[in-house]
C-alpha cells in the first residue's frame, strides 16, 4: 500500500523512501511519522525489498517536525497525549534499527532535528557536499536526547563530540560531518542518490541473511562486554554457516564465478 505522506517505490530490490514536501524542506507531520513507523515495521516481511534508501526532494533531506502542524498542536495536549507522540517518534527509530535490512540515507540537503536522527539511525550515510546536519532540539527548548540521539550519536562520534553536537545544536557542514565519522561518504550534489543507490544495490545483491545478523549483533553488542560479544558472535556465525549463501560463496569461489546470493 502506497503511503499518503511520502513516496515509496521498489527499484531492483531496493526500497526507496522519498520525502515529498520540498516546500517545507521535507518537514515531518503526524502522518509522516506514523506512516514511516509502519513502513519500517512492514519491510521486515517484504521479500521484494532487500535494502532501503531514504532521501528527500528539493534542497533538504528532512528539516524535522513541522512547526505549524506538529508543535502548535502539541501545546494543546496533556501529558499522556505528549507521551503518545514521543513514543511514536521513538518507535520509528526502533523499527529502523530493528529492520534486518541495510538502510542508506542519501542526504541531498539539510538534515535537522528529527531528520538528523533519521539519518543517524540509518546504517550508512551518503551526503551532498552542500548537506548539513543539526541536532537542534535544545534550540527549541527540548532535550538534545530525543528519538535515541543521546544513545546513538556517542556510538558514532564519541561522547565528547556528541555532547558538543547535542548541547549547542549547531549545524555541521558535510566535510566536518565526514571528519567526525557521521557521514560515510560526501559527493557532488548530483551524485548523492546514485551513490546511495549503488551501495544499497550492492547490499541487496549480497548475503542479506548474514547482513541482517550483522546488524542485529551491532545493535546487541553496543552494551555488551567483550566476552558476551564473543559468545554472541560464535553462535550467530554457526547459524550463518548453515545457510545456502555460505555454501554458495564457497561454490562460487571454487568455480571462479561471482556468487549468486539469495538471502537464505
Amino acid at each position: 500500500m502506497q503511503p499518503a505522506s511520502f513516496r515509496f517505490e521498489v527499484k531492483d530490490r531496493v526500497g526507496v523512501v522519498t520525502f515529498t514536501r520540498p516546500d517545507t524542506l521535507n518537514s515531518l507531520t503526524f502522518e509522516v511519522y506514523r506512516e514511516l513507523r509502519d513502513l519500517f515495521a512492514a519491510l521486515e516481511d517484504d521479500a521484494a525489498v532487500r535494502s532501503v534508501v531514504i532521501t528527500g526532494e528539493g534542497r533538504g533531506f528532512c528539516s524535522g517536525g513541522d512547526v505549524n502542524s506538529i508543535i502548535g498542536e502539541l501545546f494543546a495536549r496533556d501529558m499522556p497525549g505528549l507521551v503518545e507522540f514521543t513514543r511514536m517518534t521513538c518507535d520509528l527509530i526502533r523499527n529502523m534499527r530493528a529492520l534486518r535490512k541495510p538502510i542508506v540515507a542519501a542526504l541531498n540537503g539539510t538534515a535537522a532535528g528529527a531528520g538528523a536522527v533519521i539519518a543517524l539511525a540509518s546504517d550508512l550515510r551518503v551526503a551532498s557536499e552542500k548537506a548539513k546536519i543539526a541536532f537542534l532540539f535544545v534550540k527549541v527548548g527540548l532535550a538534545g536526547a530525543d528519538m535515541g540521539a543521546a544513545y546513538l550519536l556517542p556510538k558514532v562520534v564519541g561522547l565528547s563530540r556528541a555532547t558538543e553536537l547535542l548541547y549547542f545544536g549547531d549545524a555541521v557542514d558535510a566535510p566536518t560531518a565526514e571528519r567526525y565519522g557521521l557521514f560515510n561518504k560526501v559527493v557532488a550534489p548530483e551524485r548523492v542518490l546514485d551513490e546511495a543507490m549503488a551501495w544499497a544495490k550492492r547490499l541487496a545483491d549480497g548475503p542479506t541473511f548474514a547482513l541482517g545478523v550483522t546488524k542485529e549483533l551491532l545493535n546487541q553488542e553496543l552494551n555488551l562486554d567483550l566476552f558476551g560479544a564473543l559468545d554472541n558472535e560464535a553462535r550467530a556465525q554457526a547459524v550463518c554457516m548453515q545457510t545456502r549463501d555460505f555454501r554458495e560463496a564457497y561454490d562460487a569461489f571454487v568455480q571462479k564465478r561471482p556468487p549468486r546470493f539469495t538471502g537464505t
